[in-house]
């Protein structure tokens, strides 16, 4: 029932904001109103859209290939398919349905080019109605089921961590450690899916490159486990911000390590920084305040240290990566509970050392919930 209570609760939201039928083509959001998941989408040219009338029945307008998965997982009322180079493709049934002088709602940043090039060509621009903040007023705040998705992805996210840890080391080279991590995060997240859940077509397995960095290249944030061997002496640096998806379900963890000591005193230096950014955080953090508000704390720490102006402390996770509200100056969103924000200490000197601890946390009626738990004090680090 949870995916129809959504699509109800946003033809109500519809209803309100005076929007005639919302077109949806971000996989989140379609996964989000109807469970519908592993097509294959723009990346193969090949649009899958979601009509939710105010009033009417849902439609699924989807490639023919996918039948199968779309019958077996969306909980919508029609399914369209369509298929390559017969007819008008997947725009075959929206003229009948953009009919008439009604407001149509669509995800403006998160429509593919083409999709918006076609309805604009059958729809007059005033109709038009940007349903993004609705959507994603919905999504901020978490349902008990998609809190115990957040847990049980924290767990996963533990795994990986606890791995890559153990795999860390003198003359090991970076993918090496990036196999342990998804070895372990994939059995994890099998155990927990054969345990919890019904759904099995869901993949245990991870789906994004490893995070890493080591030595000299730890200042590249996104930099990928490649085949460098660490030395004594390397900091290396483990994210599983993309990693960490189970059930669909996203989280943010990182955290800083070295290899046997750290050799350079301003390294622990910048690292204590860092984590008293993240503790500043977190002393903020409860309902009631600003998104922007927990950013100002860290921030305070990083500059009074002499330091310069950090990226944003954090930002809320779901289904997708990046979720509202963000840990961010200009965010005046207030903190609720049931939101799940990552939060981060992070501390850059350019072309000479970065520094970042990472947790995912649940905003409770009094504070916060840990979802994800490793060491942080510079002394359980060093390996």
């Amino acid at each position: 029932m949870m995916f129809e209570q959504r699509m109800q609760q946003l033809r109500d939201r519809l209803a309100s904001a005076g929007v005639d039928c919302a077109v949806i083509t971000d996989d989140d959001s379609v996964y989000y109103f109807t469970g519908y998941y592993d097509y294959l989408h723009m990346d193969f040219g090949r649009p899958t859209i979601l009509v939710i009338p105010r009033d009417g029945q849902s439609l699924l307008i989807t490639p023919s290939m996918e039948k199968d998965m779309a019958e077996a997982a969306a909980r919508v009322d029609r399914i369209a398919e369509w298929n390559d180079g017969l007819g008008n493709e997947w725009r075959e049934q929206l003229p009948a349905t953009m009919a008439g002088e009604g407001r149509i709602g669509i995800e403006p940043n998160l429509m593919p080019a083409i999709v918006r090039n076609y309805l604009d060509s059958i729809v007059e621009p005033d109709r038009f109605v940007d349903v993004m903040p609705v959507i994603a007023g919905m999504r901020m705040i978490k349902s008990p089921e998609e809190l115990q998705l957040a847990r049980h992805a924290g767990q996963v996210a533990m795994a990986m961590m606890d791995a890559g840890r153990g795999a860390i080391g003198n003359k090991v080279p970076e993918f090496e450690v990036a196999l342990a991590t998804s070895a372990a995060g994939t059995r994890k997240a099998a155990e927990l899916l054969s345990a919890h859940y019904d759904d099995k077509c869901m993949s245990p397995n991870t789906h994004f490159l490893q995070i890493m960095a080591s030595g000299r290249d730890i200042t590249k944030p996104h930099h990928r486990a490649s085949t460098r061997v660490m030395q004594h002496g390397d900091p290396v640096f483990l994210c599983f911000c993309g990693m960490t998806n189970f059930h669909r379900f996203k989280l943010g963890f990182d955290r800083t390590f070295w290899i046997g000591e750290v050799t350079e005193q301003r390294q622990a230096e910048v690292y204590e920084v860092a984590l008293a950014s993240q503790a500043a955080a977190l002393a903020a953090l409860r309902p009631g305040v600003t998104a922007e508000t927990v950013h100002a704390a860290y921030a305070e720490v990083i500059q009074s240290a002499g330091l310069d102006y950090p990226f944003r402390c954090g930002r809320a996770t779901g289904y997708s990566f990046l979720e509202k509200p963000e840990l961010v100056f200009g965010d005046k969103t207030i903190l609720q509970p049931g939101m799940v924000l990552a939060v981060d200490g992070s501390v850059s000197v350019a072309k000479s050392f970065r520094a970042q601890v990472g947790d995912s946390f649940i905003v409770t009626e009094d504070g916060y919930e840990q979802i994800t738990e490793h060491p942080k004090a510079l002394q359980d680090m060093i390996l």
